[in-house]
């Protein structure tokens, strides 16, 4: 089947839309990272350790994973306007839930439908990049759209303690709720309807025929694997638990330790769409991911094996690891490129899910790790976790990175061309 007929939508209209997805994912990874700042407050006024506080952070994943499917393949049939808008404006009053609980299964709640709902942000914003920018244009976006979402993660670490410093966590979840409810207005106004052509297209899409398709594709599973290897240590290791073990162990204080973490994000951003250009430039997606899995593992396993004790030092090592990991954004274009397009949010969807499940697993992974070799120590009525213990639970890391590695060389190369 061929692809729909490009809408004649001006080229500022197409700007417009597409920066309004980066915002919505740059918001969706403020969201994701967020506990990472509030564990001492989230931990004492639900009086948590490890464990259970990192099965509060991965609801987010939980869900977001798990309808990451879905999202891609209601994507493909009614394309991203209604269902964004819609989306952000319910994750509003998530937001607005979470902020207001009283008890940990209210907080859970209100965490997963967060996570559920910023599911959309990703590939809708894809899916929009494919309605009207160029072909040859879609490495680099998506190298731009991690970059913001990238920048979302930055926003969410060290501005976001001082604001939970300043207004509570509490607070900063109310000032985040209405921020989502000016992006649920902002999408659903100037977001373009897709043409007569394009919902045509999307309408002769058979679902189950779609997923059977990319689900059965090997060459999926291993775009997926590299997401999920290289996504682990941005999720499981930034998105939460950088910042207690720099605090705890190192010595910093939770508002630098916030600033140092938020580097991995910045090498993220930085990264993503150099990569992403460049791989469109060069004609090939492989070899850059295959190089930035092995220095992934290499500068993780010196970060916490060998921590520096310089502190730009230790900031340059770990902007290194996120530079590193940025290399995997190529395989959207991959997974978009090794399967047929008419299912391309499908499939999307179905590698953004095993990158997301990566924070899901290794978020309370770690924490269960931490909590099984605890020595019983506690500050404020939060744990306290020893160095070596750390160590342990955060080398678990390394083994997916590893995988990923692995998966990398096995992917079938696409030549920047549509091969399916």
């Amino acid at each position: 089947m061929h692809a729909p007929v490009e809408t004649p939508i001006s080229r500022r209209a197409a700007i417009i839309a597409f920066s309004l997805g980066t915002l919505f994912f740059g918001y969706a990874f403020i969201q994701r990272v967020s506990p990472s700042v509030m564990t001492n407050e989230l931990m004492r006024d639900f009086t948590v350790g490890g464990t259970v506080l990192g099965s509060l952070s991965a609801f987010y994943f939980y869900t977001y994973a798990a309808i990451q499917l879905p999202v891609g393949i209601l994507t493909d049939r009614y394309g991203p306007r209604k269902l964004m808008s819609f989306a952000v404006g319910l994750c509003a009053i998530a937001s607005l839930g979470f902020a207001l609980s009283d008890s940990l299964l209210a907080a859970s709640v209100g965490r997963a439908i967060i996570g559920a709902t910023v599911a959309f942000a990703f590939v809708g914003t894809l899916a929009i990049s494919g309605y009207w920018f160029k072909p040859t244009q879609y490495a680099m976006l998506a190298g731009v759209l991690q970059s913001v979402g990238m920048s979302g993660a930055i926003f969410g670490q060290a501005p976001l303690r001082h604001l939970v410093e300043s207004i509570g966590w509490r607070g900063t979840m109310v000032v985040l709720a209405g921020i989502a409810l000016l992006l649920s207005i902002l999408l659903f106004s100037l977001v373009p309807r897709r043409s007569v052509e394009q919902r045509k297209f999307e309408a002769r899409s058979n679902v189950s025929t779609g997923l059977k398709a990319v689900a059965g594709n090997l060459q999926t599973w291993l775009c997926a694997l590299i997401g999920f290897g290289m996504g682990a240590t941005m999720l499981g290791f930034g998105g939460l638990w950088a910042v207690p073990w720099l605090s705890s162990v190192h010595g910093y204080s939770t508002a630098e330790a916030a600033g140092i973490a938020s580097a991995l994000f910045a090498g993220w951003a930085i990264f993503s769409p150099v990569f992403g250009w460049a791989s469109d430039r060069l004609g090939r997606r492989n070899p850059m991911v295959t190089v930035g899995a092995l220095v992934s593992l290499v500068a993780f396993s010196c970060t916490i094996f060998f921590t520096p004790k310089s502190t730009p030092l230790l900031v340059g090592l770990i902007f290194l690891v996120g530079a590193a990991g940025s290399t995997m954004t190529s395989c959207f274009s991959s997974v978009r490129e090794l399967n047929d397009l008419e299912y391309s949010s499908t499939a999307l969807g179905l590698m953004n899910m095993c990158l997301v499940g990566s924070g899901a697993v290794m978020q309370p992974l770690i924490g269960w790790l931490l909590d099984l070799n605890w020595a019983g120590a506690m500050v404020d009525g939060a744990r306290v976790y020893s160095a070596d213990t750390y160590t342990t639970a955060l080398s678990s890391l390394l083994a997916v990175i590893a995988a990923a590695f692995v998966g990398t060389l096995l992917l079938r190369e696409t030549f920047c061309k549509q091969v399916a």
